[in-house]
């Protein structure tokens, strides 16, 4: 099908068949853009000659630690220019890259340790004893911790490990690049929260990452050099894909370790940042500044904002100081963002605030690198594009992940039938786009970090006077959601508010700890399963 007669000689070979890979676009604009502004984070300026050598001493670093292509390398850094570099110079030298979040607790960092098998840890100073307490916790072999020190933030390098710079001065500037010879090799791994509370390990291939970075340009209408703010941590999809996007356009990447509206309006102000993306807290951060922390500027800033929609209220203030809000939509699974609430202008244009806030409210419409998305009913069939229909996502296209490490059940289950399935119900309007109804696997998301209900859960019931605990989102107007925890006592047992919130405290990290906790006798079908969604309705209440 689609051959002609005759192809004679026609074949793939190295002059038209290319592995496709995010790597090139570095390559490239270390020639192009050699002497343009890549990465700036305070006193710490590079070109893109200077970003690409110090990748390839990254590279050539890790190799000489005996780093094998296939072999897993992890960090634990903020958004600095370690972790930015980290994107191309572990790749290149054939490692798979494993960004953790820096805000999990101990225990869940030995299992993302065992269960991706890394073989060495760049780790920040901050959280260097969460590192080296997980190496203890952890059931395999422990990986070699590299320190990163951030003397900028006053966090200094302890002398227990080699340092970050002392690895890249023991590498070679002039490494040659260990590029896919297959765009469906290995290129990321990130985990992501479940409903069994233990985080599943997405797998990224060469050609997603690619393919994202080119999508995102149209949908965001970019053109070259834009300043990008990394507002969004680089362990989150790996920021969405941007870090490795930059290069292609030659842009500014400016780093920021502790987000808050000061270091936003500064950035804007003194770098020029035209684009960032942040979930709906970053808004109201925005909106909400004193006025000493504002800075003035004459040109307009691009935001993604995803994990809810904005308030009205909000997007109707940020708006009129000189931001352009773009609703999008995605998951760990899909590399980031893969919808976008794009802006049809025309009657749109006529629409009130409330009615331009109503439409921005929702996901969208599949980018570019996106085959399709649709909403479907339990039979896998499309639901009526009336808007009221529920259904769950699915979606097809190349940013869509090779599966989850080490479990083909959970693989096949995400992609029965033909589609990668999101566990996000939603309907979908006559003209398309795709609006968020609720999300059928009880992940709560608060500023724009997933919290699996079940782990908390799981924490709440070990506790000796908790008979049976249910955990659902909560809305709140800074964090988007937060989560409520409604509990059965054991009979005759007694616990408080304060108690049961400090213990969960004592084993998760302090976002995934419930911030009310209600003593009740928990709603129940008749075969026994709580029914959460009364207790949605009693969170949604307080």
């Amino acid at each position: 099908m689609g051959w002609m007669a005759d192809e004679t000689g026609l074949e793939k070979n190295t002059a038209n068949h290319v592995a496709l890979t995010p790597l090139s676009h570095l390559r490239r604009a270390a020639s192009v853009f050699k002497n343009h502004l890549a990465v700036s984070y305070g006193s710490h300026r590079k070109t893109y000659g200077e970003y690409y050598q110090r990748c390839s001493q990254l590279a050539s670093g890790l190799v000489q630690l005996g780093i094998k292509p296939g072999d897993v390398v992890a960090t634990l850094i903020p958004n600095l220019p370690a972790q930015a570099e980290a994107h191309f110079g572990v790749p290149a030298c054939g490692a798979v890259l494993n960004t953790i979040n820096i805000r999990l607790d101990v225990g869940t960092v030995a299992y993302i340790f065992d269960h991706g098998g890394a073989k060495v840890v760049l780790v920040d100073s901050q959280f260097l004893e969460v590192a080296e307490a997980a190496c203890e916790e952890m059931d395999g072999p422990a990986p070699t911790l590299i320190e990163v020190a951030d003397d900028q933030a006053g966090w200094h390098a302890s002398s227990k490990h080699t340092t970050y710079e002392d690895l890249l001065v023991s590498g070679d500037p002039n490494f040659d690049w260990m590029l896919p010879q297959d765009e469906w090799e290995s290129l990321a791994l990130n985990y992501t929260s479940g409903t069994t509370g233990r985080p599943k390990g997405v797998v990224y291939h060469h050609r997603g990452a690619y393919l994202m970075t080119m999508g995102t340009v149209v949908s965001w209408r970019m053109v070259l050099h834009p300043v990008y703010l990394t507002i969004v941590p680089m362990f989150h999809c790996n920021g969405w894909n941007h870090t490795w996007m930059m290069p292609l356009l030659g842009g500014t990447l400016v780093c920021c370790r502790d987000v808050s509206a000061k270091a936003i309006y500064n950035a804007i102000h003194f770098d020029g940042v035209t684009h960032f993306g942040g979930a709906p807290i970053v808004l109201n951060m925005i909106v909400n500044a004193p006025d000493e922390d504002r800075r003035t500027f004459d040109h307009q800033v691009e935001i993604f904002t995803a994990g809810a929609p904005p308030a009205p209220a909000t997007l109707a203030k940020i708006e009129d100081l000189g931001f352009n809000v773009t609703q999008v939509y995605g998951l760990t699974e899909t590399y980031g963002h893969i919808t976008e609430c794009y802006w049809k202008g025309g009657d749109w244009d006529e629409l009130d605030k409330p009615g331009i806030a109503a439409i921005k409210a929702r996901q969208g419409v599949a980018m570019p690198m996106m085959e399709h998305v649709v909403v479907r009913d339990s039979n896998h069939n499309p639901v009526p594009m009336d808007g009221v229909t529920q259904g769950e996502i699915a979606i097809r296209g190349n940013s869509v992940m090779k599966g989850y490490l080490k479990n083909p059940e959970a693989t096949a289950e995400a992609f029965a039938d033909g589609y990668f399935n999101s566990g996000d119900i939603a309907v979908q309007h006559p003209d398309s786009y795709v609006q968020i109804a609720d999300r059928a696997k009880d992940i709560i998301i608060s500023g724009g970090e997933n919290i699996s209900s079940v782990e908390i859960e799981g924490v709440l019931m070990e506790h000796p006077a908790v008979n049976l605990a249910a955990v659902v989102a909560k809305p709140d107007d800074k964090w988007g959601e937060v989560p409520c925890a409604f509990v059965e006592l054991k009979p005759g047992a007694t616990a408080d508010e304060a108690t049961l919130i400090s213990f969960t405290r004592q084993t998760l990290a302090g976002f995934k700890a419930p911030k009310r906790v209600l003593f009740q006798d928990l709603p129940k079908t008749s075969t026994g399963k709580i029914q959460k969604f009364e207790l949605r309705k009693l969170a949604r209440d307080l």
